[in-house]
Order: C-alpha cells, then sequence, then structure tokens
C-alpha cells in the first residue's frame, strides 16, 4: 500500500525534488537503438508533453528537465 502524498512530501524540509524514470530490459524510450537498427527521437516531444500535463494539473513548478537519449554500453 502506498503512503500519502503529504507523508511524503514536506515543503517545509525540501523545495525541490529530483525525480527519475528510466527504461529497462533493452526498451528505448528515444535515442537510436544499435542493436534494432530503430530510432525513437520522435517520441522526445510526447514525452515532454506528457510530462508538462500533470505538472498544470497539480499546480507544480518545474525548474528544468531532460530528455536524455539511452547511454550507450562500452
Amino acid at each position: 500500500m502506498t503512503d500519502p502524498r503529504h507523508t511524503l512530501v514536506s515543503l517545509e524540509d525540501t523545495h525541490w525534488y529530483h525525480c527519475v524514470a528510466r527504461c529497462v530490459r533493452r526498451a528505448f524510450l528515444c535515442g537510436y537503438d544499435a542493436h534494432s537498427g530503430q530510432g525513437f527521437e520522435h517520441r522526445r516531444g510526447w514525452i515532454r508533453e506528457r510530462m508538462l500535463q500533470p505538472a498544470d494539473i497539480f499546480a507544480l513548478d518545474i525548474a528544468a528537465y531532460t530528455v536524455m537519449s539511452n547511454h550507450p554500453r562500452h
């Protein structure tokens, strides 16, 4: 069971939160997948819109963001 948001977020203690999401199991959200030969750069705009939409709904300010392509493994 999840905890209520008011027990997780305290603006008195911390005004900034760093949120991260990532893909697993060779899933490519954006960037170029050299293994399959497919490009997913077209998704960047979609990701941006999906990130900003809840900010408007929940009256949040986004100070900065980045949508990075997958990092190649060496």
